[in-house]
């Protein structure tokens, strides 16, 4: 046997709950280097720099 709930979950309460697991807009930032869209704290995909240094090779 499972556990029993001890009393019941009103509406309002499970509403307060799952309105926390909702997605966050995302607040794309612009590249220093090639002035494209991107995440923060992330490497750009366009040119490959990261903070000022080239962290991934992009082919042509």
């Amino acid at each position: 046997m499972g556990a029993v709930p001890r009393k019941k979950l009103t509406r309002a309460r499970k509403g307060r709950r799952i309105a926390s697991y909702r997605l966050s807009p995302m607040y794309p930032a612009l590249c220093p280097r090639c002035r494209a869209a991107k995440r923060p704290h992330v490497v750009c995909p366009q040119c490959g720099f990261y903070r000022g240094r080239q962290v991934i090779e992009q082919t042509v």
